[in-house]
């Protein structure tokens, strides 16, 4: 299927690998969602989130069975999603990453929301990708302290 149908934004990693379809009732594309086992609907943030779940399982050694998307949790009495979350051997929650749009900047406002949501997981990674820019940053969950990082750790790294 051409990639003409959707946004053509270049993103900052492949995304040539994500699984593309016409809907089962033909009126919109759809992207395969390997984490959901699911076919969902093709927007331009699901479409940096396949990329960079991709990325982060063929580039920096991910296990799918770690990592889910669209995982809930209950943020002062009100519930919400993070993007996809990262866990270690021991199923503790280790990295949030949050999505944009292309079109839509990462501001503090963003990792705002990022931030909030650890306040309830408390990882030590927390990653904000537009698909045009990957942020990340390591939180000492103790102090509240947070280092930006040069590049986002493999799972062995975040293993450590």
């Amino acid at each position: 299927m051409p990639r003409s149908v959707l946004d053509t934004t270049p993103l900052c990693i492949p995304d040539d690998v994500i699984k593309m379809r016409q809907s089962v009732d033909g009126g919109h594309v759809e992207f395969y969602d390997p984490l959901r086992d699911k076919w969902v609907s093709a927007t331009p943030e699901e479409r940096v989130r396949q990329a960079f779940v991709a990325y982060m399982i063929n580039n920096l050694t991910y296990w799918p069975s770690r990592m889910v998307n669209e995982y809930s949790l209950k943020l002062n009495g009100t519930l919400r999603r993070v993007d996809t979350v990262v866990f270690d051997d021991y199923m503790r929650p280790v990295m949030l990453v949050e999505y944009k749009a292309p079109d839509v900047g990462v501001t503090r406002r963003t990792f705002d929301q990022v931030v909030r949501y650890n306040m309830v997981l408390q990882a030590r990674y927390l990653v904000v990708f537009n698909g045009l820019h990957i942020y990340g940053c390591e939180v000492d969950t103790d102090s509240g302290a947070y280092r930006f990082l040069e590049h986002i750790p493999t799972y062995k790294e975040i293993k450590g």
